[in-house]
């Protein structure tokens, strides 16, 4: 099977780039991907290995193509593998480049050369082992390129992110990019999904998404999660100086001695005007029942109720994708039983029956039966699952916010015991 992406709308750019001793007629790309095709034999076998690539968008449309074709040939072309790119813009903000990349290096006379090759096992002492049922000597087999090593994918996202951020820079841009995750790079964000076409495409028109919505919602995380790590960092300075003398209590109960000691100074409406909890048992408890210490475990908590909302939005995603996968499966199914046997067809019907029928064989992996009671028992089995995630992730949306306002009361209380102390110190230096 060949991709072409040449026909894909947005396409503004597309080229062959050969390595050395490859045939130049190769640079047509019907011909490179009809020869892979007849080189490969296996049923199996991999025709090609396909990159996709975000271009910044602070760049030119000249200077995009020239940092992909310098980034391919430095990277593929020079390992002797020939490249298929192809350049996207529809204009919407997210251009990027499609690279496919041929399996297999060449030899010097320009013929297709080996995946693998063999190489002798060998004893202690760096002699072959003879085998003496196969009457030959124990062989291996291992790669001829190390283009399927682990390690490649990172190293050439790194190279992507170093030859980008050259390119900005020669150009007069401040924007750098970085290959690693936010957590790589000890940032405390929540990174967004990614919309694809046809979500980006209902956004647009104004309709609402299940990608768009989560983004939104993260978006609304990560600035709170800012603001958080802002106002901690305030406070934990200002604990800091508080506790330079004395040992520092448990922030439960430095809060628990502070509405003690305005309750006993006769100001019963303190806590009131401060938060809108419960009451101020409600607030202890919840730093006491999860051990919260400082402000430091307090921001930690929070952190990691929201990495169990991402944890289970993480489990969602397989679960839709095998539901969406088994209701079709099942509707095909009803199409196929429902027409079976039955004469005369129409001709819509002959289309439908002949397509369910199509669409069985290719998904049954050669099984003869229609194994609909084994999709029906796994379809209802997730239903289940997905209801139980979802009504986890409510539950826990809940229970984030909650824990946000007990945080803003810890706050206002805090910070008023920092302004109340604040004239008592001043009245100490005059003295």
């Amino acid at each position: 099977m060949t991709h072409d992406y040449t026909h894909k709308g947005g396409v503004v750019h597309t080229e062959i780039l050969l390595p050395d001793h490859a045939p130049a007629e190769y640079a047509d790309r019907a011909v490179l991907w009809n020869e892979v095709e007849k080189i490969e034999k296996a049923k199996n076998a991999q025709l090609a290995r396909e990159i996709e690539i975000a271009l910044p968008r602070e760049l030119t449309r000249e200077q995009s193509i020239s940092l992909v074709r310098e980034y391919v040939k430095r990277h593929f072309v020079a390992a002797g593998m020939c490249a298929d790119v192809c350049l996207h813009d529809t204009g919407g903000g997210n251009p990027h480049a499609h690279i496919m990349l041929t399996m297999r290096p060449f030899a010097e006379g320009g013929e297709w050369g080996a995946k693998q090759k063999k190489e002798y096992i060998l004893d202690k002492d760096g002699n072959k082992i003879y085998d003496p049922k196969k009457r030959q000597y124990k062989c291996k087999s291992i790669s001829a390129t190390d283009w399927n090593e682990q390690t490649k994918a990172e190293e050439w996202r790194a190279a992507w992110a170093e030859l980008c951020n050259q390119c900005l820079e020669q150009n007069g841009h401040a924007e750098r990019i970085d290959h690693r995750s936010y957590e790589r790079q000890g940032i405390d964000q929540i990174p967004t999904v990614h919309l694809g076409v046809a979500a980006s495409a209902m956004e647009k028109r104004g309709i609402c998404t299940e990608r768009g919505d989560l983004n939104r919602e993260i978006e609304v995380t990560n600035k709170r999660l800012r603001q958080l790590k802002a106002r901690i960092s305030k406070l934990q300075n200002w604990l800091k100086e508080e506790a330079e003398n004395t040992e520092p209590p448990t922030l439960a109960d430095y809060i628990q001695g502070i509405l003690s000691r305005k309750a006993q100074a006769g100001k019963p409406g303190y806590s009131q005007s401060l938060y809108n909890l419960k009451d101020a048992a409600n607030m202890l408890n919840f730093l006491q029942a999860n051990n919260i210490m400082d402000m430091t475990g307090l921001d930690e908590k929070f952190k990691s109720m929201i990495g169990e909302q991402l944890d289970i939005q993480g489990k969602l995603k397989p679960v839709e994708r095998r539901l969406a996968t088994l209701k079709k499966h099942l509707e095909q199914a009803d199409i196929y039983f429902k027409y079976k046997g039955k004469k005369p067809l129409t001709e819509s019907e002959q289309i439908l029956f002949t397509t369910a029928k199509d669409y069985l064989k290719g998904v049954m992996n050669g099984k003869t039966t229609i194994p609909t009671k084994t999709w029906k028992e796994e379809y209802t089995k997730l239903t289940a699952e997905r209801k139980r995630l979802n009504q986890r992730y409510l539950a826990l949306k809940e229970e984030v916010k909650e824990a946000e306002k007990i945080r803003k009361s810890v706050y206002s209380i805090l910070r008023q015991e920092q302004r109340e102390q604040q004239p008592h110190r001043k009245q100490d230096m005059e003295r």
